[in-house]
Formats: structure tokens, C-alpha cells, sequence
């Protein structure tokens, strides 16, 4: 439960033995890429690109279903490891990051070009954090909390790659 995690966000180091012996805080934090002792979060969405590489060639139908499948399961992946770790939302667990990142890149096609401009985008504005991201990320706890904030900064992204894609024909 969330009342035996810390309500504060901690940089608690995390040593990855704790991280590789536990199969679900090893999927939360990215495979090992959320223990990056700078800029995890950056580390983790470079994670996510061999999975967009992998799931790219799916219908759209089938691309969006991974997706919603990946979320889901995040929000209990992310859930398990705050409270196996007692730390809410660890910069290093970044499963919602790779999450995110593959939301960003549902509209455009696989190109190295489009996966650079998705992952810069995707940062921005997982950094940024604009109305609404920010507020429900300061409100809104476990699993939950730690996924939303990133998949609403995936939609901003796949926004902007829609329009510069198809506004801008680009």
C-alpha cells in the first residue's frame, strides 16, 4: 500500500543487486537502464527504442493494443517496486518512460529521423511536465501516479509528431 511507501520522492541509492534479483523492479527500472546514476529518465526512454524498433511493423490496431497492454501492466510493475522499495516514484524506476515514449511514436513512421524527433519531444515535455502533467503527478499516487504523468507527456508528443507530420508535411 502507499502509506508504507515514503510520501516524499527519494534519490535513496538503489543498489542493482535489489534491482536484478527482483523481476518486477528489473521491468520497472527499464532493464537495468533506470540505474543510470544521471538522467535515468533519459536513460530509460533509450530503452524504449528497441521495443519501438521491434513493435513498429504492427498495425496500428496492434501497435495501440501493446501499448494499452504495456500501461496496464505498468501501473502494477511501477506499484509492486515503490513498495518493495518503500520509495515513491524513484527517479530510476522508468518503465513509464519507456511507456511514454512508444506512445509518442503510435502516429509517425519507423525512421531513425522520427524516432530521434519523438525522443527529444518525449523528453521535453516528460521534463516540462505543462498543465495538466505537473499537477497530477504532484497528486496522484503508486502505480498510477508514477504512469500517468508519463503517458500524458507520450500524448503531448504524439501530438506535436502528428502535426509535424501531418500539418507540416514533414
Amino acid at each position: 500500500m502507499i502509506s508504507q511507501v515514503k510520501k516524499a520522492r527519494s534519490r535513496r541509492a538503489i543498489k542493482a543487486t535489489e534491482i536484478f534479483s527482483d523481476p518486477v523492479c528489473f521491468l520497472a527500472f527499464g532493464f537495468g537502464s533506470g540505474l543510470a546514476p544521471v538522467a535515468p529518465g533519459t536513460f530509460g526512454t533509450l530503452a524504449a527504442i528497441p521495443i519501438y524498433w521491434l513493435a513498429a511493423g504492427l498495425s496500428r490496431p496492434l501497435y495501440a493494443s501493446m501499448v494499452i497492454a504495456l500501461a496496464i501492466a505498468g501501473i502494477y510493475i511501477c506499484g509492486r517496486c515503490e513498495q518493495r522499495l518503500k520509495v515513491q516514484d524513484h527517479p530510476g524506476i522508468v518503465w513509464d518512460e519507456i511507456v511514454g515514449f512508444l506512445i509518442t511514436m503510435m502516429f509517425v513512421p519507423a525512421s531513425w529521423q522520427w524516432a530521434l524527433i519523438g525522443f527529444l519531444i518525449f523528453r521535453l515535455f516528460d521534463i516540462w511536465k505543462p498543465w495538466p502533467i505537473a499537477g497530477f503527478d504532484r497528486t496522484v499516487h503508486g502505480g498510477l501516479g508514477v504512469m500517468l504523468d508519463d503517458m500524458l507527456a507520450g500524448i503531448y508528443g504524439a501530438i506535436c509528431l502528428s502535426v509535424l507530420r501531418n500539418g507540416f508535411g514533414i
